[in-house]
């Protein structure tokens, strides 16, 4: 009978046997499903943070913040987080991650009892800062989750099978997203925040408990030689520039995001304007399975022969569909919108996954995923920090006047929300340009010639 390799032995997936390579298959499954969930309990507190502060207070600016605030600690995080997880075994990360994030979520239940509500949703106060805080850097820790496990793909998964991998990826986190988003409203509208915050912490504990048995078939982590930093940036940006034209990819994730930023501040409070949030988290729960269909193509399909025009033609598409489902204040065609923009992100995140894990030596996967989340992050709040203040007190204003609707109602039609879908068009638009002028760009033809012909990783 085939022995499987133990711990401390290397798992190269080219030559796994039959035996290895179902051991590997099973351990990947068992670690998608406990990061899933482990994303969900934090989406799930997140969101019901975001939604409750904004029925309190029906400011724009402070979901604004609360996004904007979350997305620049993930990127002020990244490379630390990717600087970890290559130097450590990766069932330890996902065990600390879960200690962590189980320490700050219980704290923050205990300042929702200690403190009172309506210091908390001052927005301008330390007590809503310190609330928010502690939740925000919680989640932020459980998200080295998602980097550990794009590289537990190249260490489990054959590399033909990458991309497949990636897809099922995003079905699993369309599903969480799914109950994420259904939760989150109902358990805001019908239980309030202070359950919300009880069952958040429960689950996020469960999943320590499971990822405790999991058994991950990897060697001691190979050290880079010199001194050890604990943010590795310059042979994070080594690795990265020596890979012909994949920085150029993560400069255009970068720009992909800066729009993002435009949705992460203003597609809640446009939900929560036109429906109720009960009503918003079913909605966008039933709206997420089309994260499940994209997912699903991808598991099944793979990317074709060249993820990096995979990626851009899916760009392009989300941005007309982010200029169009607002064109009207038709919730039908919101949530239409918001189904088909969810089909496409699998695609676009398993593109790039895959082409790291394909082009980047399995040593420094951590530090690069590291580096492109701490690039990419980074414009998303800088877009919600700016957009937010402008919609709440320049655009949604001028719209909701007699000038905004005689100058953009032939466009926009009429609601009280016209100010929101203005920015959405404007957005949308903006990325269905970028996208069509990246596939014409010198780097977009050199990564795609070096992925082509790229040997294929392992983890060795």
């Amino acid at each position: 009978m085939t022995e499987i390799p133990p711990p401390n032995e290397p798992v190269n997936p080219q030559d796994q046997t039959e035996a290895q390579a179902k051991e590997g298959h099973r351990s990947f499954l068992h670690i998608l499903v406990n990061t899933a969930i482990a994303n969900l309990t934090t989406s799930y507190l997140w969101f019901g943070l975001t939604f409750w502060v904004y029925l309190e207070t029906e400011n724009v600016m402070a979901t604004g913040i609360i996004g904007g605030s979350y997305m620049l600690l993930i990127a002020f995080f990244a490379m630390v987080f990717g600087t970890i997880i290559d130097r450590y075994r990766k069932k330890q990360v996902f065990v600390f991650s879960s200690v962590f994030t189980a320490v700050a979520f219980g704290a923050a239940g205990l300042l929702y009892v200690w403190l009172p509500t309506e210091l908390i949703l001052n927005i301008g106060g330390p007590q809503f800062w310190l609330f928010s805080g502690v939740i925000l850097v919680g989640a932020v820790v459980e998200q080295m989750r998602s980097i550990a496990l794009s590289t537990t793909v190249t260490l489990l998964v054959p590399v033909e099978r990458h991309a497949n991998a990636n897809g099922l990826v995003g079905t699993v986190q369309g599903i969480a997203f799914i109950i994420t988003s259904v939760f989150s409203g109902l358990s805001i509208g019908l239980l309030g925040m202070g359950w919300t915050l009880l069952l958040a912490f429960v689950l996020i504990c469960l999943t320590l408990v499971h990822v405790l048995t999991i058994s991950l078939p990897e060697a001691t982590p190979e050290r880079e030689p010199g001194r050890q930093k604990i943010i590795d940036f310059r042979n994070s940006y080594l690795a990265v520039i020596a890979i012909p034209g994949l920085i150029a990819l993560i400069i255009f994730s970068m720009f992909n995001n800066f729009i993002g930023g435009v949705y992460m501040a203003l597609m809640d409070p446009y939900g929560l304007s036109i429906m109720s949030v009960e009503a918003w988290g079913i909605t966008f729960g039933l709206a997420s399975t089309g994260f499940i269909l994209g997912g699903s193509l991808i598991a099944k399909f793979g990317l074709g022969k060249n993820p990096i025009r995979t990626l851009l033609l899916c760009v392009m598409a989300m941005g007309a569909l982010g200029a169009l489902f607002t064109i009207r204040e038709w919730t039908w065609l919101f949530i239409l919108g918001i189904w088909l923009y969810m089909a496409l992100i699998p695609a676009v995140e398993a593109a790039e996954q895959t082409v790291i894990q394909k082009v980047v030596p399995y040593r420094r996967q951590g530090r690069v995923f590291g580096f492109a989340q701490m690039v990419e992050a980074s414009a998303a709040p800088i877009t919600a920090f700016i957009i937010a203040p402008i919609a709440q007190y320049g655009i949604i204003p001028f719209m909701r006047s007699e000038e905004g609707r005689n100058s953009f109602g032939w466009l926009l039609g009429g609601g009280d929300t016209r100010g929101i879908a203005l920015v959405f068009l404007v957005a949308g638009l903006i990325m269905v340009l970028v996208a069509l002028l990246a596939m014409t760009t010198k780097q977009y033809r050199r990564l795609s010639a070096t992925f082509a012909t790229s040997s294929p990783n392992t983890a060795t």
